[in-house]
């Protein structure tokens, strides 16, 4: 990848296109909080709209563990859900995956797809201006889905849902239950949706940790990954959130 003027370009893959078409939608419907899509060029890369803003890294800063930050993700991805709402993905769309996803033979824990959103919500990918989230990069692994799954993992990565050892020292001490429902009460989450929360992040987790196992098998870039510590946070914060489980969903519920 390499940024040239105000375009990023990158490597065409075989979702490219796809994306591609998801990300003009958006636009059209006028969600202009991700890159534009600007076509192919002359060399055969992928362009894109260069997204200004910070990233941040990990471990997460502490100036990114206000209750602003995750009001302002959780109106950013509301605002996502909308404009996709309706798309209808082409007849011959191609998802993007991590390396080795195909040997993983356990059932997706989406359920029926309601719209086509991001599912990758790890801070490399959340733009931040003026202390904020303000934007989306990085869809390379969006595919149907739903707005529960795609709530679970933004919270897991920004409440966060893991255990206090594997968290960034600015959230080892944070209120979780607390979290996810200023995030819930940001999104508008329904009650259905906030009694289905919980559970479907617990298989969520456990499906990641199926998932990084095959990309560590298939790629030496996740088997780094894998060898750092994946390969133990994410039981420890499946383990962790089944045991937090009560509270969580009590705070989400209460007076519902």
């Amino acid at each position: 990848m390499v940024r040239i003027g105000e375009t990023v370009r990158r490597p065409v893959r075989p979702f490219t296109l796809t994306v591609q078409a998801y990300l003009a939608h958006l636009h059209q419907a006028g969600f202009s909080a991700a890159p534009q899509p600007l076509g192919i060029d002359q060399q055969g890369r992928e362009v894109l709209s260069f997204v200004p803003g910070e990233v941040p890294r990990e471990p997460l800063p502490a100036e990114t563990s206000g209750e602003d930050v995750l009001i302002a993700l959780a109106r950013l991805i509301r605002r996502l859900h909308q404009a996709a709402q309706g798309w209808t993905p082409p007849a011959d769309a191609i998802w993007g995956a991590l390396p080795g996803a195909d040997t993983v033979h356990v059932p997706p824990v989406d359920g029926e797809a309601e719209l086509v959103s991001h599912r990758d919500y790890c801070p490399g990918n959340v733009v931040f201006c003026d202390g904020l989230p303000t934007a989306l990069i990085d869809f390379d692994l969006a595919k149907p889905t739903t707005r529960v799954y795609d709530i679970a993992n933004a919270l897991y990565w920004w409440a966060p849902l893991l255990h206090p050892a594997d968290r960034s020292p600015a959230f080892a001490d944070a209120d979780i239950p607390h979290r996810v429902n200023v995030f819930a009460d940001a999104y508008g989450m329904t009650d259905r949706q906030r009694h289905d929360l919980v559970p479907l992040a617990i298989r969520m987790i456990r499906r990641f940790h199926l998932t990084s196992r095959a990309a560590a098998d298939a790629d030496p870039v996740f088997r780094g990954f894998w060898d750092n510590g994946v390969k133990v946070r994410l039981p420890r914060a499946a383990t962790w959130l089944e045991q937090q489980a009560p509270a969580i969903i009590s705070r989400l519920t209460a007076g519902r």
